[in-house]
This record gives C-alpha cells, structure tokens and sequence, in this order.
C-alpha cells in the first residue's frame, strides 16, 4: 500500500468512526482532518470536497460489504444460500448502522455504483433456484422484491427500534418474502407448474445454450420461455 492509499483509508476510517458517533449522522472535515494529522488541503486533494468524501466513505463501506458477500459459503442448496444472505444483509446493518444509512440513503449527490453489483449477486443465487425448478417468478423479478424487502426491514430496525420491536421481525419477513418467491416444484403439469417449468428452463438454457440452436434461435426461445414464466 502507497502512504497516499494508507493516508487516505486512514482518513476514511476516521471519517466512519465520527459518522457512528455522531447523533446527526454528519461528518466534519475539520475533524476528520484532525484526527489522522492532517491539514484540510490533503482531504480536499484526496476527495474533492466534503461529498467527495462521503461517497468514498460509500463506496468503501460496498467494498467490505461484497467481499464479505463473496466470503460467504455456497452449498449445494441455493435456498439455504439465499436464507444465509438475508441474514448476513441484516447482521453487516446491526452491526454497522452508519455506515449502512449512508450505504443505502437516497439523499447522496452522487449514487453508488455498487448496489447493481449487490443485485447481480443476489440474482445468481436465484438463478441458481431457479434451475432447480423452485423459483415461481423470473430471477430478477424476485431479486427486486428480496432484496428491497431485506433494506426495508434492515432500515426499519436501524431508524425506528421502538416501532419495530419484535426480535423475529427479520425471520418473518424473510419467510413471507421467499414464500411468495419460491416454492417446491408442482407435479401437475398445468398452472403455476407451467410457468415455474419455463421459469426452469430458461435459467438453464442461459447457463448451458444448446450448441444445436443459433444465436437467433436461443433468443426467440428465451423470450417465449420468459413470457410463459411471466
């Protein structure tokens, strides 16, 4: 690591330790300075500005936060990977909530980049479910709804502990969420089966393409399987 990266994850560590004692959430460079022994000029060359400084804190915060995603175990069973990434989701915003808050608030000048990446992540487990025919909607389609259920209960926790005080809120939630997501393959071959079976398909056709089909084959099958699965 250069003295110029080491000085500057020192000053976003500062700026993080003041963010999680702050009762306003705020940052002041002066202090941030302060603390790491430096002048405002070095903070100013390294980040741009106080934003500048906060959406690196942002975006230092998606770093930790994918890795420790990527460190996760992957098991033969994606359900079981899915319910764990929840979990984890909820266990990085308790034991994180500034840096969370920030993470995830709409107020930034400047939006991360990361939360696509967190969404892809999220998406190849239930691509996953998916070609195990346990899916009852498009992968990203139940992406959209986990993972926005899973900051909604983890933003409730954070913001308004005295509202939402059941300890199983998260676990409830969870199991409501995945319900209406997943399920176990249907053995009649009409209905809900029909859908969930091209819902099937097309992940699988996506992971391994047919060698006998073209380009433009795959493409007009993949579009008919979506739309069944829609």
């Amino acid at each position: 690591m250069t003295d110029q990266s080491e000085l500057r994850l020192r000053m976003l560590q500062a700026a993080e330790k003041q963010l999680a004692a702050s009762p306003g959430h705020d940052i002041s460079t002066r202090a941030v300075c302060e603390a790491v022994g430096v002048g405002q000029p070095v903070l100013y060359r390294l980040f741009g500005d106080k934003a500048g400084l906060l959406s690196a804190l942002v975006d230092h915060g998606f770093d930790r936060y994918i890795q420790r995603k990527k460190a996760l175990e992957v098991t033969g069973n994606p359900l079981d990977d899915l319910r764990a990434g929840w979990d984890d989701h909820i266990a990085f915003a308790l034991e994180r909530p500034a840096i969370y808050r920030l993470m995830f608030s709409p107020t930034l000048a400047q939006q991360p980049t990361a939360p696509r990446t967190v969404f892809e992540m999220l998406t190849r487990t239930l691509e996953r479910c998916a070609q195990a025919g346990a899916l009852r909607i498009p992968p990203e389609l139940a992406a959209q709804q986990i993972l926005s259920a899973n900051i909604g209960v983890a933003l409730g926790l954070l913001v308004r502990p005295d509202i939402y005080t059941d300890p199983g809120l998260s676990a409830k939630v969870r199991d409501a969420v995945f319900a209406a997501c997943i399920g176990t393959p249907a053995p009649d071959p009409g209905g809900e089966s029909s859908g969930r079976t091209a819902i099937q398909l097309a992940a699988q056709l996506r992971r391994a393409p047919v060698p006998s089909l073209g380009d433009e084959e795959q493409r007009l099958l993949l579009k008919w399987l979506d739309s069944l699965g829609d």
